[in-house]
């Protein structure tokens, strides 16, 4: 059982499995081999994570079922994908982010640590399973059109990879530039991020700020300029955020249509009175209260996608399923 916990259960396990049903088989015994063979059968698609070859020790590899099922959509996810020199190694999300360029690249846009930063949220596992939504769509497409199944390779070390476009430009010409960072700067109260990305945006935020003059400052008035003073921006802006709250800060520049916000925490965001209005949230209801669990990231016009908000216990679908099997 993994915390946090609500009424004796995961509520971690409950964000993840909101809506499914769970099945438990002993894929060792010739029983629940039998029973994922009858279910595989009955799918559309199959996804697995386990270490390449785990799925063909146990018979249950693309090739054994799309004997059968030739218009199966089989996606297989790993840490270092089904082939090449890693393919066997072990993986968890931390590794990858170290062994994919992600923690060097992040620390290299730090100016106050001096080693890579702990890994707290799990950027490859989230990816990869994004990624692995987009290739299955794209494959069940596919054999909507044509007619044929799919076996798809995610590896979460691609993913990272993917997910670092300017990087893999800089690790190949050495004259790029540094990139500009729009970094957190300073109130009274906590931290503001300001982005004055155009021409514009930094004309009306320099009049907003009261300080017109910056305008006309020959290190301030071209966006090479900026460029090239970028820390004398950075410094003009903070002379006047430290002087007023975030929310101030975050309110004046919003009203002059600079893009802004203040640093919140996550349970900030969550009841945000924008995140209310969109339903960013749903509760999944339990004996002792419920909790929150993010909606998908999409809306469909029609309302049809958001949480089913029930989880399973582990198992608790079992026999409801494998009746039903031929």
């Amino acid at each position: 059982l993994v915390p946090p916990m609500s009424n004796g259960a995961s509520s971690y396990f409950a964000h993840l499995n909101c809506g499914k049903k769970s099945v438990v088989l002993d894929l060792r015994s010739a029983e629940g081999h039998s029973a994922a063979l009858k279910l595989a059968a009955s799918a559309d698609v199959v996804v697995e994570n386990f270490r390449p070859g785990v799925m063909a020790r146990l018979g249950l590899d693309y090739a054994r079922l799309a004997a059968d099922h030739a218009d199966l959509i089989y996606c297989a996810i790993s840490g270092f994908g089904q082939t090449g020199p890693r393919a066997m190694e072990p993986a968890y999300a931390p590794i990858i982010h170290a062994a994919a360029g992600l923690d060097l690249a992040q620390l290299g846009y730090q100016d106050e640590l001096t080693r890579p930063e702990k890994c707290g949220i799990f950027t490859a596992d989230v990816l990869a399973a994004i990624y692995a939504f987009g290739a299955i769509q794209t494959a069940l497409l596919g054999r909507e059109r044509h007619g044929v199944g799919q076996f798809i390779d995610v590896a979460m070390m691609d993913s990272i990879i993917n997910l670092l476009v300017y990087e893999t430009h800089m690790a190949q010409f050495a004259d790029t530039p540094p990139r500009v960072l729009f970094t957190p700067i300073h109130t009274t109260d906590g931290f503001v991020i300001i982005a004055p990305i155009s021409q514009r945006s930094f004309e009306v935020m320099a009049d907003a700020m009261g300080h017109s003059e910056w305008k006309a400052d020959p290190r301030f008035s071209t966006a090479p300029e900026r460029r090239t003073y970028w820390p004398d921006v950075i410094a003009a802006m903070e002379s006047w955020t430290s002087t007023r709250t975030a929310h101030a800060c975050e309110a004046a520049m919003i009203a002059a249509g600079v893009p802004c916000s203040r640093y919140r925490s996550l349970g900030e965001a969550m009841t945000d009175p924008h995140s209310v209005a969109r339903g960013v949230m749903a509760r999944v209801p339990d004996a002792a209260g419920g909790f929150l669990v993010p909606n998908p990231p999409f809306q469909f016009a029609d309302g049809t996608v958001g949480v089913v908000p029930s989880a399973p216990k582990l198992g608790e679908h079992t026999d409801e399923l494998l009746a039903n099997l031929v």
